[in-house]
């Protein structure tokens, strides 16, 4: 393994918006900072990043590749096409390990690795995931037209997608076993104009066809579902910073300067925070990458 001969203010593990976001703070503040980033963007099916002011429409592969261009202007700014797979040692003395090999070192350390997702097991809809299947109706509910919509349950945080949903389109909540309502969520969803389908799912085809197990197909604009989701990697954990639970899966725990439990270790964007859109990413790398620089400067604050 080859070892970088030369350590930087912070290394950032994960290239995404908050990572990006972050180091664009350092390097303006003329810091030594590298990104290490595998380049498996979450959203990386979306044609169209919606949602995000001044970018609303955008492909998000195209903010991406600006925001990298733009920060790789800057002289302090490093980039290494890589996964980190280890990291450890101490505050002022890190280091990370990747897949390539290489052995990086830095002061701070940032982990901006975003999530990964765990779908509900249904034919056809992995296949569609950023397509016609979507999380956030925000940024993907105003492109249905008002259409019809199908919520696929995954289990309660379904329930509260099923009751926003309404405001871009007539909903159905498809439960496919996942779980049984009480009269209390009955009548709110019935209350919003939900409809409840209780036949399991078959599979999905065509644009964002239901095709229940008795033989009926159900057309949507577009389907939505809650799926549960983590840390891309589990490299933070495993150095020993602590995943706190959240209503859709977990995410690692941080002060509100984004510090982990680990002095000197950082963590933002979607792997240490929700709800989870590019905007609110963008901005908590942001705050990350200021609150690291403050570090730096204020070491014993």
């Amino acid at each position: 393994m080859s070892d970088t001969q030369t350590g930087h203010d912070v290394i950032v593990v994960g290239g995404s918006y908050a990572g990006m976001a972050a180091a664009l703070q350092l390097v303006r503040a003329h810091r030594r900072v590298l990104v290490i980033d595998g380049g498996r963007r979450r959203n990386r099916a979306a044609a169209h990043a919606h949602g995000f002011l001044g970018q609303d429409g955008v492909d998000p592969t195209a903010i991406a590749a600006t925001a990298r261009l733009q920060l790789e202007a800057y002289p302090t700014l490093t980039w290494h096409d890589d996964e980190a797979v280890e990291a450890g040692g101490e505050h002022d003395d890190f280091h990370v390990e990747t897949r390539g090999g290489h052995r990086h070192r830095g002061r701070r350390l940032l982990f901006a690795t975003g999530v990964s997702d765990t779908l509900p097991p249904v034919e056809g809809l992995a296949e569609r995931w950023g397509i016609s299947v979507f999380a956030c109706p925000y940024c993907h509910g105003y492109e249905l037209g008002r259409g019809r919509i199908g919520v696929v349950a995954t289990g309660p945080m379904s329930i509260h997608q099923a009751q926003l949903l309404p405001e871009w389109g007539t909903v159905t909540f498809l439960l496919n076993g996942a779980l049984e309502l009480d009269d209390v969520n009955a009548q709110e969803l019935a209350g919003r104009g939900v409809a409840i389908e209780s036949t399991p799912i078959a599979r999905i085809d065509g644009h964002a066809d239901v095709v229940l197990a008795d033989g009926r197909r159900l057309p949507f604009a577009g389907l939505f579902t809650a799926p549960r989701n983590g840390p891309a990697t589990p490299v933070a954990e495993r150095m020993g910073c602590a995943l706190v639970e959240t209503p859709t899966g977990t995410q690692i725990q941080t002060d509100d300067a984004k510090q982990t439990r680990l002095r000197g270790v950082y963590a933002c964007g979607d792997a240490a925070r929700m709800p989870h859109t590019i905007a609110l990413a963008v901005a908590d790398g942001a705050w990350a990458g200021a609150q690291l620089h403050r570090s730096l400067v204020w070491p014993e604050a």
